[in-house]
């Protein structure tokens, strides 16, 4: 099963799928994540202030994002290079994905890659208010990436927030749950688990 997870930049997406990951073994459950789909960074289009623009859907290699969800969804093993973004001092590791019951799957545009989204068998919004979105940002972009504050907040005021607005708010009507994260996410998270841990239950009482 494939439980598509998407939301603006800083709404908190990455702690929820971190959370909700420890509760539970490899084999239970695995994550995808489309920014290890990015093109390589010389082939991305800049903005007219030179600067590349990852909040776009044509940065990412969807082709190779498809191909991967069917081979997971035929329990077949994917390897691919994670994707270090600006951030020199991080070392590239090979992500290897085998069977697991249920699959997370992360990405900004999995609601507008058409061929993404049928692919989902569940899809949850993680939400939040700009305030709390760009805050989170602005930790993230300068403690792993390295970015200044200046261009953390062009990038959200002309990247991030208008890319919000074009491939995710266009298609709400396909979102099966939205979690609000302005504060917490305790009870979603617990209701998410029991129901990932009620698939794994039942896999395993189908073949014992």
């Amino acid at each position: 099963m494939l439980i598509g997870v998407t939301g603006g930049s800083g709404a908190g997406k990455t702690e929820f799928i971190k959370q909700l990951r420890t509760r539970f073994k490899e084999s239970e459950l695995a994550l995808i994540s489309a920014d290890n789909y990015y093109l390589p960074r010389e082939t991305l289009a800049k903005d007219e202030r030179g600067v590349i623009n990852f909040d776009l859907p044509e940065t990412i290699d969807h082709i190779a994002f498809v191909e991967d969800l069917k081979l997971l969804k035929q329990n077949k093993t994917v390897r691919r290079k994670e994707y270090t973004f600006n951030n020199e001092k991080a070392t590239a590791k090979e992500i290897v994905l085998s069977s697991a019951t249920v699959y997370i799957v992360e990405g900004l545009f999995i609601l507008h890659e058409e061929k993404v989204r049928e692919l989902l068998d569940l899809i949850i919004l993680i939400d939040a208010d700009d305030v709390k979105k760009i805050s989170r940002r602005i930790i993230r972009d300068q403690t792993e990436r390295n970015y200044p504050l200046e261009d953390v907040l062009y990038r959200y005021n002309n990247h991030v927030a208008p890319a919000y607005q074009k491939f995710i708010l266009p298609y709400l009507e396909n979102i099966d749950i939205i979690i609000n994260n302005n504060h917490h996410f305790g009870k979603a998270l617990e209701v998410i688990s029991a129901y990932i841990k009620n698939l794994v239950d039942n896999k395993s009482m189908l073949f014992n």
